[in-house]
């Protein structure tokens, strides 16, 4: 059975199928961005503050002056936010982060949050 349908572009541009009387609409795809999480590190007072630049500078890409900068921000205020990722690269990073630390046998702490 061949079936005579007509394509038509209605006026907000939204192509419908016209199989005889009944007009069928294409759904309209809405992609959404993802969430996006928080990688805070929070203070302690054994894992020393050159460490904390380290990880930073290494496993954030932080500048050295923004390394030391969100240093100071997580010794004065108890934590630092680190960078905001979707939630792989959050928990990921966040993985690493306790990995390096526990090698040196610091207690460094750290959280992912969602924003």
């Amino acid at each position: 059975m061949i079936l005579d349908a007509k394509m038509s572009v209605a006026n907000n541009g939204q192509q419908e199928i016209s199989n005889g009387n009944l007009l069928l609409a294409e759904p309209k795809v809405q992609t959404k961005r993802p969430p996006y999480f928080k990688v805070v590190l929070l203070n302690d007072d054994y894992t020393p503050m050159d460490f904390v630049v380290f990880v930073l500078k290494g496993i954030f890409h932080r500048s050295h002056e923004e390394a030391v900068s969100i240093m100071l921000e997580i010794h004065q205020k108890g934590a630092g936010i680190c960078g905001v990722y979707t939630r792989d690269i959050a928990e990921t990073k966040a993985e690493e982060v306790i990995t390096i630390a526990r090698r040196k046998e610091y207690p460094l702490q750290c959280l992912v949050e969602k924003e």
